[in-house]
């Protein structure tokens, strides 16, 4: 329903169970629920701001989750699809990792690591990894090939690998053309699939 919010940051506040900030846009103020890293980089009152949100509907009450980062608030979308995983452990497992990190665990099926976030056991961390790594590989299939993903040097499964993954972050095609080409020209052909998809996030997230 909502992609993203984009006004005036008025308020933030960090309570026992969580961290909300304020953003108002055309006369409505929007209380969105954010991670506590977002709450740190929220420091200038009365600033314009970009929130991408996420809509929360449960039984007895509607609520907004907003991110500074549309790639936090996609992967927040597909943690919360993993049954057990609810908005306060989504928002934990995004405090405590990266996107990149997170994902990086998930298809290195390191579940040991994803127990560092709060509340994470290893039950659950498997859970995470097995229903993710299903959900990410589901892209392998989509019609995301960009044109450059021959360029000399560089192993077509590292780029096809991220690829993948921004494809399952809700990039589209274009989106996803346009990073892999800037980043692959500031990295070397040795580069991981996992440092062509970071550079790749840094370039959608500017």
């Amino acid at each position: 329903m909502y992609d993203y919010i984009k006004g005036i940051f008025t308020y933030k506040n960090a309570l026992a169970k969580g961290c909300i900030a304020t953003v108002e846009t055309g006369g409505i103020g929007y209380l969105l629920e954010i991670m506590h890293r977002d709450y740190n980089l929220l420091t200038d009152e009365n600033k314009n701001v970009t929130m991408y949100c996420a809509l929360l509907h449960k039984e007895d009450k509607m609520s907004l989750c907003g991110f500074l980062k549309r790639e936090d608030r996609d992967m927040f979308n597909i943690l919360t699809s993993v049954s057990g995983v609810g908005s306060k452990m989504a928002l934990a497992l995004l405090d405590t990792f990266q996107v990149t990190d997170l994902v990086g665990f998930v298809l290195d099926e390191d579940y040991k690591s994803i127990t560092c976030a709060k509340g994470v056991g290893q039950k659950l961390a498997q859970k995470i990894i097995l229903e993710l790594k299903g959900k990410l590989n589901s892209y392998k299939d989509l019609d995301i090939k960009p044109q450059i993903v021959s360029k000399e040097g560089f192993k077509d499964q590292n780029v096809e690998d991220a690829q993948m993954v921004l494809a399952s972050l809700g990039y589209d095609n274009k989106e996803i053309n346009s990073a892999l080409e800037h980043a692959l020209k500031t990295l070397e052909p040795s580069s991981s699939a996992e440092e062509i998809l970071k550079k790749s996030l840094q370039i959608l997230s500017v």
